[in-house]
C-alpha cells in the first residue's frame, strides 16, 4: 500500500539521507553543502521555508518530495515550486512518484494554486520520460538562472 504523509521533525535524519541520496544520483554529491542544525531549522523551525512529504510503501519509507511555495503575477495565484523528488531504486516503477506528485498537485488546488513546476537534469532520460507519462510538459524558451555564493554576497553589498 502507498502513502503519502508530511514530514515531521522527528523525520529529519530520514529527509537528510533523501538529500544525499538524490545528490548521488543526480551525480551532485559534491554540491550537498547544508549542516544539520540550519537544514532543520530551515525545514522544521519556526518559520519554515519549504515542506516534505514522505512516502511510503506498506509503512516504510521510499522516497520524498521536499517543496515550497511560489506565485505567479501573470496568473495571480500561489504555486508550488517541487525542488527535490526522490524515490528510492527499488521502489521505482511502484507508483510512488506519481503518488507524491498527486499529493503536491492537490496541494496547489487545495492552496488556490495554478501551478507545480520543477527543473530536470538535462541528461535524466528517465525522469523526463516519468513527468511526460503524467502530462507535464518542458517549458520552451525559459532558462534557469542562478545568483549565489560570492556574487550573491557582491551585490547584496552593492546597495
Amino acid at each position: 500500500m502507498i502513502t503519502t504523509r508530511p514530514a515531521g521533525p522527528d523525520d529529519f535524519t530520514l529527509v537528510a539521507d533523501f538529500i544525499r541520496k538524490l545528490a548521488d544520483y543526480e551525480k551532485l554529491a559534491h554540491e550537498v553543502r547544508f549542516d544539520d542544525e540550519t537544514l532543520r531549522a530551515h525545514l522544521f523551525g519556526p518559520r519554515p521555508a519549504a515542506e516534505v512529504l514522505i512516502g511510503e510503501i506498506d509503512g516504510t519509507p521510499a522516497g520524498f518530495a521536499l517543496y515550497f511555495p511560489t506565485f505567479s503575477t501573470f496568473e495571480g495565484k500561489p504555486g508550488i515550486w517541487l525542488e527535490d523528488l526522490f524515490v528510492e531504486p527499488a521502489a521505482r516503477g511502484s507508483g510512488l512518484g506519481r503518488a507524491l506528485l498527486a499529493r503536491l498537485a492537490a496541494l496547489v488546488i487545495e492552496r488556490g494554486g495554478a501551478r507545480l513546476e520543477w527543473n530536470v537534469l538535462d541528461w535524466n532520460e528517465l525522469g523526463k520520460g516519468f513527468y511526460r507519462g503524467i502530462g507535464a510538459a518542458h517549458v520552451d524558451g525559459w532558462e534557469r538562472w542562478r545568483m549565489q555564493d560570492d556574487a550573491l554576497e557582491a551585490l547584496a553589498n552593492a546597495r
